[in-house]
């Protein structure tokens, strides 16, 4: 699994931050295994340094999928580390409904015809 970070110019987008991304993502995100190919991470800073609320991070997480749609999730948090964590919560359990979801129309046992 790719993990990949863009960061607007008020966030901290150096290695560390890379590292700790894909760290996280990977650590919560490794039991779905080959089906998820890629994470791509937005980290914004919506009032740069003039922070009027505490909740101005952004982290955007976009997971793709084999032979699906992408799976899109935001968080919003006081920092980074806090966005991160809170995104890849709600990507694990995004990731894994549209998983079981697309298994059971898959496995689904279709009704006989009837003549």
């Amino acid at each position: 699994m790719q993990v990949l970070l863009n960061t607007d110019p008020h966030t901290d987008g150096r290695h560390k931050m890379a590292e700790h991304l894909e760290a996280v993502v990977k650590e919560s995100l490794s039991h779905f295994g080959e089906q998820i190919t890629r994470v791509e991470a937005h980290l914004s800073d919506a009032n740069s340094h003039a922070k009027a609320n505490p909740d101005e991070i952004h982290c955007t997480l976009e997971a793709r999928l084999v032979g699906l749609a992408p799976v899109v999730v935001k968080d919003y948090a006081a920092t980074a580390h806090q966005a991160i964590h809170g995104a890849v919560g709600k990507l694990k359990r995004a990731v894994g409904s549209v998983l079981a979801k697309h298994d059971s129309h898959r496995n689904a046992v279709l009704p006989d015809d009837v003549t």
